[in-house]
């Protein structure tokens, strides 16, 4: 099997390729649901990684479409491979700066390196860093990934915190059919940026620490936009016999 292509960091951030999808697909998400963002001033300039939480296959794209056209900059995701084999997305992606990333035990290492230099070029890299859609029947954050946190402290560029709520009720929590509304309001919020200083040689206890700050802070913005205070203890599927990735059924 063809390994995915790999994406080449553009001269221009807006290049023309993006922004003629982002013609058709903008009016396009606008009959999905009517995003609203909040916490624009708190983005800083230049090259971040924004994280945001994951209860939603339409998460993607209601965070494409709030980072475009309102917060202003085009966003790069660290996206699953099998995305790259569809046949006009393994075209589409690459040419607007889409990362492939190998799950089942394939190296990482390209992709990673791509995305680091979107970061370099002062661009922005979208990470969910939950790995998949919440498992936690509350559609709370659960815990995350440490790769964002590392990429970021290695580069020496903050994490960005963002937040959503609304999405499910167009397409739920690991569903596929989904009920377009273009007057339900999907509201994201972004937090102040969080700069990572884990040093030259981290241990795995100080990453894992500086994860967990960042995955909580990300769960109290999803409970601002809820009114709901977030569980003290984020969900790990692990101690609830759950696989961390691949197709899940909910119960």
């Amino acid at each position: 099997m063809a390994e995915a292509a790999l994406p080449k960091v553009p001269r221009r951030e807006n290049t023309i390729a993006f922004r003629i999808i982002a013609l058709f697909l903008a009016p396009l998400l606008r009959l999905f649901f009517n995003i609203k963002t909040e916490g624009v001033e708190n983005l800083p300039k230049g090259g971040y990684v924004l994280v945001g939480n994951h209860l939603s296959y339409l998460d993607p794209l209601a965070f494409a479409y709030s980072v475009y056209i309102h917060m202003k900059r085009v966003p790069h995701y660290l996206a699953k491979e099998s995305l790259f084999r569809v046949p006009f997305l393994k075209w589409a992606l690459p040419k607007v700066g889409q990362i492939p990333v190998y799950r089942g035990g394939k190296s990482n290492d390209e992709p990673l390196r791509a995305a680091k230099e979107f970061i370099k070029a002062g661009q922005v890299v979208v990470v969910f860093p939950e790995g998949t859609l919440t498992r936690d029947p509350d559609l709370w954050p659960m815990r995350g990934k440490n790769g964002a946190i590392r990429m970021a402290a290695e580069l020496g560029v903050p994490v960005v915190p963002a937040a959503h709520w609304g999405v499910h009720k167009v397409m739920g929590n690991y569903e596929k059919s989904f009920r377009p509304n273009p007057f339900h309001t999907v509201r994201i919020k972004i937090g102040k940026p969080i700069k990572v200083d884990l040093g030259t040689n981290p241990s795995a206890k100080e990453v894992n620490a500086a994860t967990e700050k960042v995955m909580h802070t990300m769960a109290a913005l999803v409970g601002e936009l809820r009114g709901e205070k977030p569980p003290k203890e984020l969900w790990d599927p692990t101690k609830h016999a759950q696989s961390e990735i691949g197709n899940y059924k909910k119960p």
